[in-house]
């Protein structure tokens, strides 16, 4: 069993947002190691029956009482210094940690966390490294950004010292993790509200990399420039892999696709036959995802046997490409992209497939994001057929920018592409009702509430 002796003070520990993704399964690692855990969220969830299924008093709705009695109190950036357990568990004097900050107290406990980080393809690469640790019998603790299912969940308790984790740059919160090994998929230009300029967001991966022992593993991506200067700043062992670059320890080869742009290809490992493998999930993007796994694998001596057999049946995490459903004979998918690189990636993995028209239903997340890239968006979504703009999921902001949906529409008509600009959900759906045509694809792009619009549509 991991080893607990940095957080056996706090026997029993409140969380505040207990139901997000990743405040569930922090609270189902605390209730194995024998922990007494309580936790609150605003609405009742099927994540939330689960945790009191698990032996976790749970309330719906924040109030004061709810901390009483806690050594220390959880809570997740979602929540509001406003928040009456907030404010009496700081009345009371009982230590308040933010969710980052005790999850990187977690990586602590264990000899070998392994942290998956980059702006693009971090859930996917995290759920295929641990689903290759599982099948290899390696009983990894794994916290990951969204459902699997493999997993029935978005985490898994084990007891071995392997902890997987999705490691998210954002307010440079992967800084507080203690990793053992680590992925870095790319660098790109997000967060920008945080951030500022890719600069700094260069130097936050900088410093990531530091947090490494001599004796783990440095994992990146040798297509992604703003990657390929880190190993200098890191005493880990460095493994590159490539699609692009050559000059690698991992090279995908022989790349080809099928109907519905699952792609094979042959790996080599320096410069020699290693394993052929076949996805079931599409894009480009997705091999080097794969490309990651492997590479990260294969430092842990996990066979490429095991490998081949994960990556064959891993159809995707939630929201990565997800199949919904049927339409008039068209198909329908939702994707979670919402950052250019990732709409333009998922526009080149729509190519590898055979259909008649495509039909995008974007929704822009956040109004920074959205006025940082306006033009990067409209360019990513040109390769799109027919493209729809619904209005800005705010998230945690006020919109500061005098930004809207309509100047995203603008920029892209701009450009000699027709888009249109439909303010409502229901709207949208009513529209894909009437143009759409058997054997087109229909694809809803974004991080908020337009994942709705596909089951509605099917409905």
């Amino acid at each position: 069993m991991p080893n607990i002796d940095n957080i056996k003070k706090y026997r029993k520990i409140h969380m505040i947002g207990i139901g997000g993704v990743s405040m569930s399964g922090i609270a189902e690692i605390l209730v194995n190691w024998g922990f007494s855990v309580s936790g609150s969220d605003q609405t009742d969830s099927q994540l939330l029956q689960n945790l009191k299924e698990a032996g976790i008093k749970i309330f719906v709705g924040h109030h004061a009482e709810n901390v009483v009695g806690a050594d220390c109190v959880v809570f997740s950036a979602a929540v509001n210094e406003d928040n009456p357990e907030f404010i009496h568990a700081k009345e009371l004097g009982i230590p308040l940690i933010e969710r980052s900050s005790f999850l990187g107290e977690l990586t602590k406990c264990y000899q070998n966390t392994i942290a998956v980080s980059g702006t693009h393809g971090k859930t996917t690469t995290t759920s295929l490294v641990s689903l290759c640790f599982v099948e290899a019998l390696k009983d990894p603790s794994i916290q990951v950004g969204a459902i699997i299912k493999e997993l029935h969940g978005n985490y898994c308790v084990g007891n071995s010292e392997n902890f997987i984790i999705e490691a998210c740059e954002y307010v440079e919160s992967f800084l507080k993790f203690s990793p053992k090994s680590e992925i870095i998929l790319n660098i790109d230009n997000d967060h920008l509200d945080y951030y500022k300029t890719i600069e700094n967001i260069e130097k936050a991966f900088i410093k990531y990399v530091q947090l490494l022992p001599e004796d783990g593993h440095l994992i990146i991506n040798a297509d992604d420039n703003r990657c390929l200067n880190l190993p200098t700043y890191s005493k880990a062992p460095c493994v590159k892999y490539g699609i692009e670059n050559e000059n690698v320890d991992f090279l995908a080869t022989n790349i080809s696709f099928n109907e519905e742009g699952f792609p094979s290809f042959d790996v080599l490992k320096h410069n020699k036959f290693y394993e052929h493998f076949e996805l079931s999930i599409p894009g480009k993007h997705n091999i080097l995802n794969s490309l990651a796994c492997i590479a990260l694998c294969d430092a842990y001596s996990i066979s490429s046997s095991v490998m081949k057999k994960v990556l064959k049946s891993f159809s995707g995490a939630d929201r990565r490409f997800e199949f919904k459903g049927i339409f008039n004979n068209a198909k329908v998918y939702d994707d979670y992209g919402h950052h250019p690189t990732e709409v333009l990636a998922t526009a080149k993995a729509l190519k590898n497939r055979n259909f008649n028209n495509s039909w995008v239903v974007f929704q822009p997340h956040t109004y920074s994001r959205t006025y940082n890239l306006l033009d990067d968006f409209a360019n990513a979504l040109l390769p799109f057929d027919n493209i729809i703009v619904t209005d800005i999921y705010a998230a945690r902001e006020k919109n500061t920018y005098n930004i809207s949906s309509k100047d995203l529409v603008d920029s892209i008509n701009h450009l000699g592409k027709n888009a249109e600009y439909i303010s409502s959900l229901d709207d949208c759906v009513s529209y894909l009702k009437e143009h759409v045509k058997p054997n087109d694809i229909v694809l809803t792009l974004g991080a908020g509430t337009v994942t709705q619009v596909g089951p509605m549509l099917i409905r």
